[in-house]
């Protein structure tokens, strides 16, 4: 059950929705709209939040956009599904940020400078054939070990290695240590709140605005949420509580769902509020 403070919260924030402006829904993807899975390709998203998605795009005037670490292409078939739910393709901003995939397929890259990106590829063809026994994933803007489903002896030599191995990185201009949930990133570029503030500068002012994630990666989206002028809402979405800028805590999947459907609601009556005022204005021409 959501707390009273959680549901004050979210009932300001939809109050703010208005008939002029398409309010704005950003989500993180792993732990937040689907639980981890050791095998990452089979992370769907939890029961039901495809097709409140789904609804969300059919019945309101929302923008969807997924800001995650993954790839940016690896979203779409996710949260599709088969046979596919989530009827049209949304926005995706992938590797924190450093990718953009438009919802109509532009493609757009930020890499970093060319010595950083060198000694960042170095590190990456060195991982690629010593993975410590954990799994390395290799991202253009990143070198990044996971060791989800490895015993806890084993978990912690992988951390303790790849700490020493990302150390000397961290501490040099154009990279970033990255904690998330069992695994560590050395990354350059930009980070979630970079993707954040430039979709915000992209809006009309008084555009509601609500971001949903689960890491610490999502603090960085989380502050920026906060210093938006408009109505806005950050909420921690994971199972246990931690220390967080958001706003609210939800518990997935159930209180992930209660939200969605929240959102839904809201939209939907701002749409129907707009369907009558142009009826009422069309009437108001026909009478004149």
């Amino acid at each position: 059950m959501m707390t009273n403070e959680t549901v004050s919260r979210l009932d300001q924030f939809f109050a703010g929705f208005t008939r002029e402006i398409t309010p704005l829904l950003l989500l993180d993807y792993d732990g937040t709209l689907a639980p981890f899975r050791v095998d990452r390709s089979k992370a769907h998203p939890f029961k039901g939040v495809r097709e409140m998605i789904a609804r969300i795009q059919q019945q309101t005037r929302t923008r969807v956009v997924v800001i995650t670490g993954r790839p940016a292409r690896e979203i779409g078939p996710l949260l599709r599904g088969f046979p596919p739910v989530v009827p049209q393709p949304v926005e995706v901003w992938g590797l924190h940020g450093a990718e953009r995939l438009h919802a109509d397929g532009k493609y757009e890259l930020r890499l970093a400078g060319a010595e950083t990106q060198r000694t960042l590829d170095q590190l990456r063809e060195f991982l690629r054939h010593n993975n410590l026994g954990g799994e390395f994933e290799d991202k253009p803007n990143a070198a990044v070990m996971h060791w989800r489903g490895s015993s806890a002896r084993t978990a912690r030599f992988i951390e303790r290695r790849t700490r020493e191995i990302f150390a000397p990185y961290a501490e040099r201009d154009g990279f970033t240590l990255l904690e998330f949930e069992s695994g560590l990133e050395l990354r350059t570029g930009p980070n979630k709140g970079d993707a954040v503030r430039v979709l915000a500068g992209e809006l009309a002012p008084g555009t509601p605005v609500a971001y949903l994630g689960d890491d610490v990666t999502d603090e960085a989206a989380f502050d920026a949420v906060s210093r938006l002028e408009g109505p806005h809402l950050s909420a921690l979405v994971r199972a246990e509580a931690r220390a967080t800028k958001a706003n609210v805590w939800l518990q997935p999947p159930t209180e992930l769902r209660a939200f969605l459907k929240g959102w839904l609601k809201a939209a939907s009556r701002q749409r129907a509020r707009r369907r009558v005022e142009i009826a009422s204005q069309h009437a108001t021409r026909v009478a004149s």
